[in-house]
């Protein structure tokens, strides 16, 4: 069983894999003040929640965009399982070929949901992963990653909104009954949220068009459930793809490991 954990700016992932299934998918909030005592607590009680035995855990795979966090929760996870975690970035084999301008600037949970990809989807391929910020990562027929375009997340967008307008209240996103808002609340979840559909099928157009074919593209991340299902282009929904790709790495990298007699 291996434990899988992937730390964002404004959520957490944490997962239990075993033998390619995954056992619990969970979100906790990034707390920037915790204690790796405190995340060690929080992890203990998902395992005991799902029933789960951290004493079963034989490895540990992490990325993160939060290195002030990165560390923290490492130990966390030393605490728990006595384990040192793989953490995803320069030096692990990900069979990635990063063709941006500083490839060592590519965040690790934009790797982690590359390798899903190409692993469980039909290339090329367009990942959109939709959490503190919206991005669209391309992967195109030879496995190289080719780049990616960062949106302003939906709730950043709209707590940016919120904060430089008096009169405008926080609202929590839904799916839209209608295109045309009847009340304040109504009016800006309907804009947030299919202006961002119909943006996101617009970018899909415009990197076909650069490519000069047809993508699978994918969707991942905590609101890309509700947005998914407004867009008008064919989009996969994937829950799972950051603790796949995770998993993946873990394998990759094991394998080397034994082939260097490590």
């Amino acid at each position: 069983m291996i434990l899988a954990i992937d730390v964002g700016n404004t959520n957490i992932v944490i997962g239990c894999i075993e033998k390619d299934r995954i056992l619990f998918n969970e979100r906790v909030s990034t707390n920037h003040r915790a204690t790796d005592l405190e995340y060690a607590i929080q992890l203990k009680n998902i395992f005991e929640i799902h029933g789960e035995s951290m004493g079963s855990i034989e490895g540990a795979v992490m990325s993160s965009v939060v290195p002030s966090i990165t560390g923290i929760f490492r130990r966390a996870i030393r605490k728990l399982v006595h384990t040192e975690p793989l953490i995803v970035g320069p030096g692990i084999k990900t069979g990635l070929k990063i063709l941006t301008d500083n490839p060592a600037q590519l965040g690790s949970d934009l790797v982690v949901d590359a390798v899903a990809g190409i692993h469980y989807y039909k290339l090329p391929l367009i990942i959109i992963d939709m959490g503190t910020a919206t991005t669209m990562s391309v992967v195109d027929k030879d496995c190289s990653y080719l780049g990616t375009d960062i949106i302003p997340g939906m709730r950043t967008s709209l707590d940016a909104l919120v904060s430089g307008a008096a009169q405008l209240p926080k609202v929590y996103l839904d799916r839209p009954k209608r295109v045309i808002g009847k009340n304040s609340p109504e009016c800006m979840n309907n804009g947030i949220m299919l202006f961002t559909a119909s943006g996101i099928d617009g970018m899909i157009d415009r990197i076909e068009a650069e490519l000069g074919e047809k993508c699978t593209v994918v969707a991942t991340g905590g609101l890309a459930e509700l947005v998914t299902p407004l867009c008008r282009r064919d989009i996969i929904f994937d829950n799972d793809l950051l603790l796949k790709g995770l998993m993946v790495l873990y394998d990759k990298n094991r394998e080397r490991g034994k082939e260097d007699g490590k």
